[in-house]
């Protein structure tokens, strides 16, 4: 039976529920908080993971992330749980159902959105951005940005689908083709998400390029050919006697300029350097107008997740795309702010927060 809010039943309600207040730079507070409304489209979600992203690092660093966030604020937009409660119109799910969220929500009447490029709609909504998220026991989000989990698949792997989504949409720009050779810098998440996507859609060679020894042993049972160190090994060197002799895309997943630097540099003739790590605002980067034209290299950069969800949702179900290996450990939502503030403890994999 479907449940549906009436006003006079969300009074009756709990009215508070723990959560994870970010207040500014350097200040998140565990604390209650009023329970979200659940308007007539609304799907009221019990959440039971909800990832650690590098945007909410960039945000708890004072940087701006992929949209504007006005303390107070509850981040987390990597999540999945029950549906707890739906509005009296709501149509696409059921309580009891296990779910995760897009959560960028369009407007669809602004140009951007009926111009096919939704993702840069002037009036969205970013769950765990603009407005409240999933670091808390409970959210509210509008049933369009819903979607069941399959029947394989856990809450964590489904808290998960957002970040492959967004990969999803970078790699559909990155035109690896059958037989292509890829290199992946950055071996977090992200960089282990993009290692795999390369491999299905027919990449002949993946290499990686990352420091930490485990999350390299992590790449090799995933599919990586070669992984290197690059504080340590000659990168060209190790490529060549790999069995690199063209790259045709290099996907940078660490956010620095050093590393979009290198990129370059790896790049092959023709090549595809997609700058999928997010930088600082203030960063900028030397590049040499002439290496780009000798080799006609097309440089890039991906945009949030424009209609890759289901997609990814579906690999993971399917055990085509492993989201699990590079999961670290699940926490509560007091282990929060020591994740966020400690680059030692991120580098050692994902976290999941379970409110």
């Amino acid at each position: 039976m479907i449940r549906c809010l009436a006003a006079a039943e969300q009074t009756e309600r709990a009215e508070m529920m723990k959560s994870a207040v970010f207040y500014g730079k350097h200040d998140l507070r565990i604390e209650e908080h009023e329970m979200p409304p659940v308007g007539p489209k609304d799907v009221l979600i019990r959440v039971k993971a909800c990832g650690v992203c590098g945007t909410d690092v960039h945000i708890y660093e004072g940087d701006k992330g992929a949209a504007e966030v006005t303390p107070p604020a509850i981040l987390g937009h990597e999540f999945a749980g029950v549906v707890e409660a739906v509005g009296a119109e709501v149509a696409a799910c059921r309580v009891g159902d296990r779910v995760c969220i897009d959560p960028n929500c369009y407007c669809g009447t602004c140009g951007p959105c009926r111009n096919g490029v939704a993702h840069y709609c002037e009036h969205m909504i970013g769950y765990g951005t603009t407005v409240n998220g999933g670091f808390a026991e409970y959210c509210a989000v509008n049933e369009r940005q819903v979607y069941r989990l399959g029947e394989r698949t856990s809450f964590e792997q489904g808290a998960m689908a957002e970040p492959a989504a967004c990969c999803l949409h970078g790699i559909d720009m990155c035109k690896v083709q059958p037989g292509s050779q890829v290199v992946v810098i950055g071996g977090g998440m992200i960089g282990l998400l993009m290692l795999q996507l390369a491999r299905l859609m027919g990449a002949a060679k993946v290499a990686l390029l990352e420091p930490v020894e485990e999350k390299r042993q992590v790449a090799v049972k995933l599919g990586a050919d070669v992984c290197i160190d690059p504080l340590q090994a000659d990168v060209e060197a190790e490529l060549k006697k790999a069995g690199f002799t063209w790259v045709n895309t290099v996907i940078e997943c660490v956010g620095r300029p050093s590393t979009i630097r290198q990129a370059i540099d790896i790049a092959g003739n023709k090549a595809v350097v997609m700058m999928f790590g997010l930088t600082k605002p203030e960063e900028t980067i030397a590049v040499k107008p002439f290496e780009i034209f000798k080799k006609e290299l097309e440089l890039k950069a991906s945009y949030i997740n424009p209609y890759t969800q289901k997609r990814a949702l579906d690999l993971i179900d399917s055990g085509r795309l492993d989201v699990s290996s590079m999961i670290y450990g699940t926490y509560g939502l007091e282990k929060l702010e020591e994740i966020l503030s400690s680059p030692k403890a991120r580098a050692k994999g994902k976290y999941i927060i379970c409110p």
